[in-house]
């Protein structure tokens, strides 16, 4: 069982997410419902919940600075809101987990399962990350975090010159030839790198950054050669958005 504990200053929000865990996630065993962030802060030192569901909007104190509370932060954290999209880009840059309300129960299996299988808990460089993002929003971002299986890595996005899924996890080639393991599918990669224009999907195994193409082949989708030296493939239903793109840049 994963111990949990609900951080929601709406109680219907709580109530609907105690019974989405109770049909769909039988293996999360609830251990206090809280209205506000003193209060989970309380519970949270005297039950030692192993995940925490954390709404990000709260009065008095909000989800990121319940967590500034903590040196280290000793459990999962997966934060619960509504549509707010600098928030969302800033959560997902800096590698951390959260559901959309109202929210969807796939979704929520699915973070469930990432955080089962995830073993490094959220770091104090994370949620510092995070909070930069979020108090400085005009500077935008440069770099994102990638969590691997001993942790996160801070990549600066330009070096990334495209990214090969690989069933639940996604291989990063960078331009100095390494290759990360991230902990996230395909499709999470590219929300993540969807702030850089750079970044298209070209298949539905792989994602390129447009500035590291050296050349395409044409073919009935055709392929791309990388800077690295590597050969990807482009999907036809994706060639013409692709060919569109690379004209752009070209101008």
């Amino acid at each position: 069982m994963i111990k949990a504990i609900l951080v929601d200053d709406e109680v219907h929000c709580l109530n609907t997410l105690n019974i989405l865990l109770s049909d769909y996630c039988p293996d999360v065993l609830v251990l206090d419902k809280c209205v506000s962030g003193k209060k989970a802060l309380e519970a949270i030192e005297s039950l030692n919940p192993e995940l925490v569901f954390l709404d990000i909007e709260m009065p008095f104190m909000n989800g990121f600075e319940l967590l500034a509370q903590f040196k280290q932060i000793p459990f999962s954290v997966i934060f619960t809101t509504s549509y707010d999209q600098y928030a969302i880009k800033a959560i997902r840059f800096s590698a951390l987990d959260y559901l959309l309300k109202p929210i969807d129960p796939k979704e929520l299996i699915i973070a469930i399962q990432r955080a089962r299988s995830q073993k490094i808990l959220p770091s104090v460089e994370q949620l510092s990350m995070l909070m930069e993002h979020l108090q400085n929003k005009e500077s935008g971002f440069s770099k994102i975090a990638v969590p691997t299986f001993e942790g996160f890595e801070l990549i600066p996005a330009d070096q990334v010159v495209h990214c090969e899924a690989a069933d639940n996890y996604t291989h990063l080639h960078l331009k100095n030839k390494t290759r990360i393991i991230a902990c996230r599918t395909l499709k999470e990669m590219d929300e993540q790198l969807s702030d850089f224009n750079s970044f298209l999907r070209v298949h539905h195994s792989s994602l390129v950054n447009l500035n590291e193409v050296t050349k395409y082949i044409r073919g009935e989708g055709g392929y791309l050669l990388m800077s690295d030296g590597s050969a990807v493939n482009v999907s036809r239903s994706r060639k013409e958005l692709l060919l569109k793109k690379l004209q752009h840049n070209k101008d």
